[in-house]
């Protein structure tokens, strides 16, 4: 049985998320305290059901700290356990909370004290799981990116390909991160700024010289090198990032050109997290 175990703070998505798995046909509990899971799993498996998903979070302080010992005994039982950590930056978690009115479960007169309580008491859970960053996603990306990496096979490693921009930050969810400024820039062409890098004219320019097509090559090779290193290791999901300046057209038309030489080989998934932002170069 696969159980997936949706954690992170409050006001990060974890209801988006666990609705998105629930969509994926995965029996879904809300916030079952972790000593019940276990017979939760035995329930499920004797009634044939093989993908479960349930919601942590620190309104079970009081046994958060034998989380790991009942993964472990999941394990040992013969179900595969993946826990996926949900956050967020402190501001997009204030202004969330401001725009819905809902109370924070820690906090008491100050919000942020209640934050930093969550971070503190989930900071264990998140070192296991892999992470993602919901600052600059909307529910509806949300939704896509958590059902694109629990529809893959089981076993294998789930390798998310994301372009971005610099001057929209590092994507803080990066395993591996590559600068591709270098190359030559789409954006001070009259007739390919207002396009992006998906656009075969636009990932001509970029790729169709030396330096594109020699980088190109190099990321590649390197891929194809580390990739089975990392999931030889155990990993079950990598990220890798490739910035340029703005997010729209030398990043994406790298990623588009490695997830076309890639995609038959490993369980990819592509996001151009900046795309949709104007103006960018």
């Amino acid at each position: 049985m696969l159980i997936v175990m949706v954690t992170g703070l409050s006001g990060a998505g974890k209801s988006t998320a666990l609705r998105a798995l629930e969509d994926g046909q995965f029996f879904c509990v809300d916030n079952l305290p972790l000593p019940l899971i276990p017979e939760l799993a035995a329930l499920m498996a004797r009634r044939g059901i093989e993908h479960v998903a349930v919601s942590v979070d620190a309104r079970q302080h009081m046994f958060l700290d034998s989380y790991r010992d009942i993964v472990v005994r999941l394990r040992a039982e013969g179900h595969r356990v993946d826990l996926l950590f949900l956050e967020a930056p402190d501001d997009v978690l204030l202004r969330r909370y401001s725009e819905t009115r809902r109370r924070h479960p820690l906090s008491g007169d100050e919000l942020s004290d209640g934050i930093q309580r969550d971070r503190e008491s989930l900071a264990q859970m998140r070192e296991d799981a892999a992470v993602i960053n919901t600052g600059n996603l909307n529910v509806h990306e949300l939704k896509a990116l958590v059902g694109e990496r629990f529809a893959r096979t089981e076993g294998t490693m789930a390798v998310t390909l994301q372009s971005f921009g610099y001057k929209h930050g590092l994507p803080p969810d990066s395993d591996l991160v590559f600068d591709v400024r270098f190359l030559p820039n789409p954006y001070f062409v009259s007739e390919l700024s207002a396009g992006d890098g998906r656009e075969a004219r636009v990932a001509e320019f970029v790729l169709g010289n030396a330096q594109g097509a020699e980088l190109v090559d190099h990321l590649e090779r390197f891929l194809r090198f580390s990739l089975p290193n990392f999931a030889r290791e155990g990993k079950l999901y990598l990220t890798v990032a490739v910035g340029c300046t703005g997010g729209r057209h030398r990043s994406v038309a790298v990623v588009e050109e490695l997830s076309r030489r890639l995609g038959r080989e490993w369980d990819l998934v592509v996001r151009h997290r900046d795309l949709n932002r104007q103006g960018d170069r």
